[in-house]
């Protein structure tokens, strides 16, 4: 399966999980990467780095939107840290169009998109090349339709960060996209990236050395830890959530995540979108159970082939 990922890789690790998982994923071919938010071009870069760590520099990467359509704020990346990025990693800006012209050659490939950042990008093509979304299978990461299970955080619509830093481009990725699917945020919160994860990571090179270190700083800076005595879903060693390597695995097809076909319209309240089942609403597929135990072995197993091939 030919794969495209659009991305806001350089700030919460799950971009470079999911990306690892990929180039390890059997049978799938990621054919390009674009980068949402990324003014200057940091993000590509950090990208083409991780590309780098594995030998697969034959990859095409392009900085894409610089900022939300919504409000026109940027969302820059972790910069100058070093529990991050080891090495310091030059911007690599492209043009304004380059993005919209790499996501069109994926389309007319019949590759999968699966945007785990916000939307910009994808809106942006839509507008420059209307009608290419109805032709493409979209795979999101992001949407919030029903609560999290009991016993996990029950974070509201509020939290969904790629569909509330850009409700416009949200807007016009559900106005256009014929075939899209939903990997929604309380989904993901049933698939933990834990502490005992960490081991498998470090022996395997330079790839696994850098996710096991972002996770453990990520998981720090954000409070991960502070979650789990109130809520008894939680692993005790939860570092983050699987959100990007999921809304992945889905689009792959992976069994162990239930995918319903729902009804579902759009729903504005001040400023934050979310969906509501409707039985007037469009068809949507969305990511509703998954086995995450399962999805930690399946995704430690990808992560390992994809830095063994780089050994």
């Amino acid at each position: 399966m030919r794969v495209h990922l659009d991305t806001d890789l350089g700030t919460d690790p799950d971009d470079v999980c999911a990306l690892a998982m990929l180039l390890g994923w059997p049978d799938a071919e990621v054919v390009g990467i674009t980068t949402s938010t990324d003014h200057g071009g940091q993000r590509a870069a950090y990208a083409q780095y991780c590309l780098d760590l594995l030998g697969r520099s034959d990859i095409p990467v392009v900085a894409g939107a610089a900022m939300s359509l919504a409000h026109g704020e940027r969302a820059d990346p972790v910069v100058d840290d070093r529990r991050y990025w080891p090495d310091p990693v030059a911007p690599t800006p492209a043009p304004d169009d380059a993005a919209t012209a790499l996501l069109v050659d994926s389309v007319e490939r019949g590759a999968v998109i699966v945007a785990v950042g916000p939307y910009t990008n994808l809106a942006v093509l839509e507008r420059e090349r209307p009608g290419t979304l109805a032709t493409a299978r979209v795979v999101v990461m992001g949407g919030w339709v029903r609560p999290p299970a009991a016993g996990l955080p029950g974070w509201r619509p509020e939290r969904d960060f790629n569909v509330q830093w850009d409700t416009t481009a949200a807007r016009v990725v559900v106005d256009a996209t014929a075939d899209l699917t939903l990997s929604t945020l309380p989904v993901s919160l049933q698939a933990p990236l834990r502490r005992r994860d960490v081991g498998r990571l470090r022996r395997r090179g330079p790839m696994g050395a850098l996710l096991a270190r972002q996770s453990e700083a990520h998981s720090a800076d954000s409070g991960k830890a502070a979650l789990v005595p109130a809520h008894p879903c939680l692993p005790d060693d939860l570092l983050n959530f699987h959100y990007d390597p999921l809304a992945c695995a889905v689009a792959l097809g992976w069994p162990g995540v239930t995918v319903e076909e729902m009804r579902l319209r759009v729903v504005m309240d001040g400023r934050v979108l979310h969906w509501r089942e409707d039985a007037g609403g469009r068809r949507v597929r969305v990511a509703t159970d998954v086995d995450g135990e399962a999805f930690a072995e399946t995704w430690l197993a990808a992560v390992e082939r994809a830095c063994a091939g780089a050994l």
